[in-house]
């Protein structure tokens, strides 16, 4: 099943999800069928709220990140792309999460793209930033400037997802630290899944410490 799978990688003449004839991995009937965000969320965190206002939770602790603009809802099956992207090298999902990304995000309010660092540990073992791979194309499509050496992770920290959700916060903490200087800038992250916003978070906090004046968050897909 896995060399089926890399082989449509290799030669996209269907599409990956559905095996029809298609030029790209997903073909438009499936692209259409992605779990789009479509309704109105809260502008910090995008999380669904019936009117577009601030959810509950960032009224209570408001993040240190300004806002997130996510393009999908992490659900089937795009989560199983993202999966194989990330854990199977399958770099050809790039351009095509890029483009999901790209019509919701206003470049106008940017002047940096920095992709969600790893760590050398989560690097060597997965062989590329998936992050990085997506912010490419998108700072390609924007003309915005791609800094992947503008933060790096300091220290290495058990893999989010493999944490209760109360215990990612300290899990992250202090993880990043700021290489370049970011004085006065706005500043977008780019990461393929948010989930608690944690990492998020921190890395923000870090940004803002180091003098970007705004930090968003660019993420492919938004658990809710």
């Amino acid at each position: 099943m896995l060399y089926d799978f890399l082989n449509k990688c290799a030669l996209p003449q269907q599409c990956l999800l559905c095996a029809a004839a298609a030029t790209e991995p997903v073909c438009a009937a499936c692209h259409q069928q992605l779990p789009w965000l479509t309704g109105t969320g809260c502008p910090r965190c995008a999380l669904p709220t019936p009117a577009g206002e601030i959810c509950g939770a960032c009224l209570k602790h408001p993040p240190r990140f300004d806002r997130v603009r996510a393009a999908a809802a992490y659900a089937s099956p795009l989560a199983e792309l993202i999966r194989v992207y990330k854990y199977q090298g399958a770099l050809v999902l790039a351009p095509l999460f890029a483009q999901m990304l790209l019509p919701c995000v206003d470049s106008a309010t940017v002047d940096l793209i920095i992709p969600l660092p790893l760590s050398r540990e989560r690097l060597r073992e997965r062989g590329f930033n998936q992050a990085l791979e997506i912010a490419r194309h998108v700072g390609r499509t924007t003309g915005i400037s791609v800094n992947p050496h503008a933060c790096r992770r300091v220290r290495d920290c058990a893999p989010q997802a493999a944490l209760p959700w109360d215990e990612r916060a300290k899990n992250i903490r202090g993880a990043f630290a700021c290489a370049s200087d970011v004085t006065g800038m706005r500043v977008a992250v780019v990461d393929d899944v948010l989930t608690t916003g944690a990492t998020l978070n921190e890395i923000a906090k870090t940004l803002k410490r180091a003098g970007a004046v705004a930090v968003e968050g660019w993420v492919l897909a938004r658990t809710l």
